[in-house]
Parts: structure tokens; sequence; C-alpha cells
């Protein structure tokens, strides 16, 4: 890691956040913290953008095979932030005091969701920077300024010493306080599984590298250092780029200190999911949460569960994908619907 690097981390830890899921309230009667990442499936303007690569640069224009004009991209954004309103309503009428979101195509789009009726009360700020991506998307972090307030942020990208043409989206770092505590978080969104999982996995190898750097770095400042690595890691918890590189522990009781805890494991081992493929769920959203969030000894705010929102209108009905997500396009064809991916929230309270 770059000297740059290091210093950039270094200066961060005195004001940063992380998270943490409950349904229930802590001793004061305090709605839980609700914390949340969505994958938004391609949530492009209309407009070519001339950076992305010469196969890809027209898809979501009026004038190609998807024929995805202003009308389509307004219905997008209304769908959208249909899903981000009504996420985890029932604990915390606020919805996610901060959300992850990747697949979006610039700082534009951002700006126009959060102007949706759906959530524009909640006035979400936009933490976002320009990724090297061949497909021109992006990841970005969204945050209610009433709860979180940013000190720092970076972005960080994946590197392949042996391949200088290598591009995928930059993880993104966003420090500051939540209700107060010193914060982290950090969004992903790892390299696909594009030509076989086998194949690619060296990929995303390399981006659990990077994210272990970020993590182990805040760490060795301050051991009780309160962060929440979150994004769609096209791997599933049990995968080699979590379970050898990053190491997560996925019973809370375990959590060593500057250690890791991955509460999506255990949805994953009951067979639960966030995306499905020829029938078969996975569980690429996934949060990665630091020790100090789970083990009792360490006050403030603590992790308490990690959902996945499943609500009926997310899937398609019955028929040869019935229960699986509802994706806005099959090919080129308009389904008016969400995203390949399901939502994923967590929530903190208070532990006194």
């Amino acid at each position: 890691m770059s000297e740059n690097v290091k210093a950039i981390l270094l200066s961060w830890v005195f004001g940063i956040v992380c998270l943490s899921s409950s349904c229930q309230t802590n001793s004061k009667n305090e709605a839980p913290v609700c914390i949340g990442f969505y994958n938004l499936e391609n949530l492009f303007d209309t407009i070519v953008d001339p950076d992305t690569s010469l196969i890809l640069r027209d898809e979501f224009t009026p004038r190609a095979e998807k024929k995805y004009n202003s009308e389509r991209y307004y219905q997008k954004l209304t769908n959208m932030a249909r899903v981000i309103a009504d996420m985890a309503m029932t604990e915390t009428p606020d919805g996610p005091a901060v959300i992850g979101v990747c697949e979006v195509e610039n700082r534009r789009v951002l700006e126009d969701l959060v102007k949706m009726p759906a959530i524009a009360s909640r006035n979400y700020s936009i933490v976002h920077f320009d990724s090297p991506d061949e497909r021109g998307i992006d990841v970005a972090l969204l945050y209610q300024e009433k709860y979180f307030k940013p000190t720092k942020s970076s972005t960080h990208t994946v590197i392949d010493p042996s391949d200088k043409s290598f591009h995928t989206r930059d993880q993104l770092l966003v420090s500051g306080k939540l209700m107060g505590e010193n914060f982290h978080f950090m969004v992903a969104h790892w390299p696909s599984r594009r030509g076989g999982e086998a194949k690619s996995q060296p990929m995303r190898m390399l981006a659990a590298k990077t994210a272990t750097h970020l993590m182990d770095s805040l760490h060795k400042v301050d051991p009780k250092a309160k962060m929440i690595y979150m994004g769609d890691l096209n791997d599933d918890p049990i995968n080699a780029s979590i379970i050898d590189i990053i190491k997560p522990v996925s019973d809370a009781e375990q959590a060593q200190s500057g250690g890791y805890y991955n509460p999506m494991r255990k949805l994953f081992e009951d067979g639960k999911g966030t995306l499905s493929y020829k029938g078969k769920w996975n569980l690429f959203d996934q949060f990665i949460c630091s020790s100090a969030l789970v083990m009792p000894q360490v006050s403030g705010l603590h992790f308490t569960e990690a959902r996945i929102m499943k609500s009926e209108y997310l899937l398609n009905p019955p028929g040869e994908y019935e229960g699986q997500p509802l994706r806005t396009y099959a090919g080129s064809k308009w389904l008016n619907g969400f995203s390949d991916h399901l939502p994923v929230y967590l929530f903190l309270s208070k532990n006194n």
C-alpha cells in the first residue's frame, strides 16, 4: 500500500462510522439505525457516455434495442425510490440512515433519484466518484445528514500488477460520525463472474485484498474501529475471496478484536439469497462488520440483525420465473421491474 493511502487512512480514523441491524429498540427505547445496500441494476440516464466501451456506449439510449427513453428512465427512478422508501419502514420511519448503492452511471442519476417524491423528504446527500470500469458504472453512498455526517471520503482502485489493462469498479471509503460515533463505511462492486466463476475468481481475490488492506489499515490505528464493508461481491459468503482473504467469522460470539464478522453467511446457509441464477439462489450482496460492532465490551452502536428485503412486488409473478427478482429488462424486453438483486439491510442499536 502506498504511503499516500496510509496517510489518508491514518488521518481519518478520528472521525468515522459503521453499522448494524436490529428490529428491537435499545434500553432507552430509541429506534434502531438502519444501514442498507442495493444493486440498482443499470441505473443509467439516456445520454450516450463517450467514456464507456464502444460495445456498451449506446446500450441505454432511445436508439438502442432496449429503446431506453426518458419515460422509462423516470419509471426506473420511481421504482428504485419506492424500494428505498419501503426498506425497514416497520422499524424506522426514516428508512436507511445510510445506504450503499452500485450499478449507477454517474452522479446525475443519483441526484435525480434522491429527488424522487417517495424519498425526497429524507434529503439524502451523495458521496460518489467516477470509476474506471469499462461499463461506466460506479458505487456510491447515500446518507441522511441528521444521522451521519461524513468527514472524509476517497476512492480506491483495484489493481492487477500483471495486467495494466484490468479495470473494475473502485472501492469507496467514507468516514464520519454516525449518531455521534466514529464510523467507516465502504461500498464495493467486485468483478463479475463473466466467463465463468473459476476463470473470473482471481479478479475477485484482488478485490478482496483491496478490501482487507483498507480495513486492516484502519484497525491498526484503532482496534475498536467501527466499520461496515458492503457491496455486491459477486461471490457467496463461503467463497474463497471472502473466507480465505477477509476471513470473517460467522458467529458473533467468536469475533476477536481487530477481526471481522459476516452476518450474511448464516442467511446463505439457511437457503436465502439476493439473486437467482438457473433456479439457484446466490447471496452476493453482503455486509462485513468489524468486531467492534458485535463485541459486548465495546459501547455504543452495535449490530443486531441483517435482513434481505423480499417484498412480493420485487419478485416475478407466477410463471416460469416465479419468485425470482423482477428485473428492469429481460434482454431487450421492458419489464418495468426493479433489479436482478434484492436489497439488504441491517440494524444498529445502542449497547449501554
